[in-house]
């Protein structure tokens, strides 16, 4: 994953959570806001409801003007401009906000314009059978411009707007898990990439330091190939050969190595030109048929295409090429059997290359392209390898714009089609 890629993802993960947190908390509020309100509303409506039935029970006339005025948040006072009886105030309070659902313990207390001070309140809770506390309240703030009034509030209304909030608390908490998760998979993200970073470096760092002791060994073991004495004793030309030979198997692995980490990196560019593939299968079964038949081996092509000529970097074309006739090679059943045809399809060519080897099983085929992965051969454990072939083949082909196609059974071999553009299309 790319450095812009990454920046790209924290940016919008960022952007998104500040949206999410900014609408989140916009709807909070305004939830409370009308619920507050809504509070307010109905304590009004049941002061109201009471204060005209004191006025009809006590025979005294309600003030046209300022009957209830909300002094706070949670404080109400309501302007009688008559004396209060507080048997008949407490009874009609809890009435009317039995009537509208205000199931709110209240307090109250009664202005005395004799001695001017609240003489008279109480602390009225609601419980399961609607009776009265024995819990006395505080002395209500005073209200100096009311000759006759009553104060009414609410402990509990914090707790009552709360309760009517269940549901935006609840889509609140839930979108502050699903940010939490978002940063902690995005963290996990960023360690994984680190350390996938630092784990590419120290494979390029250590590929490129085994190119010098690879060439080292290389020229040493080609001077003991020339040298008369060595080519005259038997055992000692095999060990020189064994030498040369496994030095040039350890050279094209780390020369893979490097590829696949140009092809990841930013510093990888095709050098495309004019190839006849036809003739270039030709020079590459020239030089594998000697192995495969060392090995009791046989290779067959087929060359139907008439228009071979596309538009590819020949390096990179040469090593898929040998990296799929390799896998032929090493997974065969006992000796290798290759077929390779190509064939025109209007105005594309198609590249087959099939063996009649082991197979590979359905489950395992979706993961063949993936890097370092290797099929499980069961207890078989000659076949060396990576796991970087299938890979590098894959992201090659990609990079051209080919499209590459596997078809395998268990017992049967495996096929890979190759479909390239012709260059005069």
């Amino acid at each position: 994953m790319s450095n812009k890629i990454i920046i790209g993802v924290v940016t919008l993960g960022a952007l998104a959570i500040i949206g999410i947190i900014s609408i989140q908390s916009y709807w909070v509020l305004k939830t409370w806001d009308i619920k507050s309100k809504e509070f307010n509303q109905s304590v009004r409506i049941a002061l109201r409801k009471t204060t005209e039935k004191l006025a009809e029970t006590d025979q005294f006339e309600l003030p046209s003007k300022e009957l209830v005025t909300q002094i706070s948040s949670n404080y109400y006072v309501v302007n009688t401009e008559a004396s209060i009886d507080a048997g008949n105030l407490e009874h009609f309070l809890r009435q009317e906000l039995e009537v509208l659902s205000l199931n709110e313990d209240f307090e109250y207390g009664i202005y005395d314009c004799s001695s001017q001070e609240m003489v008279y309140g109480n602390y009225c809770a609601f419980d399961n059978l609607n009776t009265k506390s024995t819990k006395k309240t505080e002395r209500l703030p005073e209200v100096d411009k009311f000759t006759y009034y009553f104060g009414v509030t609410f402990p509990n209304r914090e707790s009552h707007l709360m309760g009517e909030m269940q549901l935006s608390i609840f889509f609140s908490a839930l979108s502050l898990i699903t940010i939490l998760f978002f940063i902690y998979a995005l963290t996990v993200i960023l360690r994984q990439r680190r350390l996938s970073q630092m784990q590419k470096d120290f494979i390029n760092n250590m590929t490129h330091e085994f190119k010098t002791p690879i060439s080292t060994i290389k020229i040493s073991s080609n001077v003991f190939l020339k040298n008369e004495a060595i080519q005259k004793d038997e055992r000692l030309l095999r060990y020189a050969n064994i030498i040369n030979e496994q030095n040039n198997r350890l050279n094209n692995q780390v020369e893979k190595v490097l590829q696949i980490a140009r092809l990841e990196g930013d510093s990888f560019d095709l050098n495309k030109e004019e190839i006849n593939v036809n003739t270039l299968l030709e020079n590459i079964v020239k030089s594998e048929e000697i192995k495969i038949t060392q090995l009791g081996g046989h290779i067959s092509m087929n060359l139907q295409s008439k228009n071979s000529t596309i538009k590819a970097d020949k390096l990179h074309l040469t090593n898929i090429i040998h990296n799929l006739l390799d896998n032929a090679i090493k997974y065969c059943k006992t000796t290798p059997e290759i077929s390779i045809e190509t064939r025109d399809i209007e105005n594309k060519i198609e590249l087959r290359i099939a063996d009649q080897g082991i197979g590979i099983k359905k489950e395992f085929m979706p993961q063949i392209f993936q890097k370092f992965y290797r099929v499980p051969t069961g207890d078989v454990h000659n076949i060396k390898g990576f796991g970087l072939g299938l890979f590098y083949v894959k992201n090659i082909c990609k990079a051209h714009g080919w499209k590459i196609e596997a078809k395998s059974e268990e017992g049967e071999g495996t096929e890979f089609k190759i479909t390239t553009r012709k260059s005069d299309s």
